[in-house]
């Protein structure tokens, strides 16, 4: 492994470093985060080598996933093609931090914008549901209690919290993880959309519930 110069991109080393500088010093080892990491960067050095723009990619997120409520409104096999979309537009939320990392370095207008941009692409994911036949009251549910996992941290860093205090089941990328296995199963047996739809939105309410439940104590205790 060599040491990185001023003049070309950070090995994997140094980009473990900045990444962890740029999320609130959140553990680059950790389980799970050193193989998205690993995946992360993989994808993110050849867009950085050919000059894509970190807030180019930030604003295709949210715009895929909206791409996500056609197939989803249209029913059928269509929604085969809704986990797709919701998978690749959960990549680019990545890309975008991965990308900045490697060039000129996060700035505060791309957090504010990436911040936006997920939770439009958040609000789309959600809505992809409702269309496959789920509840409208479950799955605003489901939206407000991913809303409220995302405000609750980002009311804790304003008031000084400078991590992200614990990582929890109800991240954003289990809440893409469990719309896009839910849209499959719908696109699959399409006789049973609205099952498998009010399925997905349950299980979002449950693993936001959790996340919260471990959410709030590590920020309370970050805050004393």
């Amino acid at each position: 492994m060599t040491t990185p110069s001023s003049s070309g991109p950070p090995d994997e080393a140094e980009f473990a470093r900045r990444w962890s500088a740029a999320h609130g010093g959140a553990d680059p080892t950790a389980r799970f985060v050193a193989g998205y990491l690993t995946v992360v960067q993989a994808l993110a050095r050849p867009l950085a080598a050919a000059g894509v723009r970190p807030d180019a990619v930030t604003a295709t997120g949210p715009v895929l996933a909206a791409v996500a409520l056609w197939p989803a409104a249209s029913g059928g096999r269509w929604a085969l093609l809704v986990p797709l979309v919701v998978v690749v537009s959960a990549v680019l939320d990545g890309l975008d931090g991965a990308i900045a990392v490697l060039t000129a370095g996060p700035t505060r207008w791309g957090a504010v914008l990436d911040g936006v941009a997920d939770r439009v692409a958040d609000l789309a994911w959600t809505a992809t549901l409702w269309l496959l036949g789920a509840p409208g009251w479950l799955v605003a549910a489901a939206a407000a209690v991913g809303w409220l996992h995302e405000y609750l941290r980002a009311r804790a860093g304003a008031a000084g919290m400078t991590g992200v205090a614990r990582v929890t089941v109800g991240e954003r990328p289990t809440r893409a993880v469990v719309v896009a296995l839910f849209a499959l199963g719908a696109g699959l047996y399409p006789a049973a959309a609205g099952g498998w739809a009010t399925a997905g939105a349950a299980a979002l309410v449950g693993v936001g519930v959790a996340g919260l439940a471990q959410l709030v104590p590590a920020v309370r205790r970050e805050l004393r």
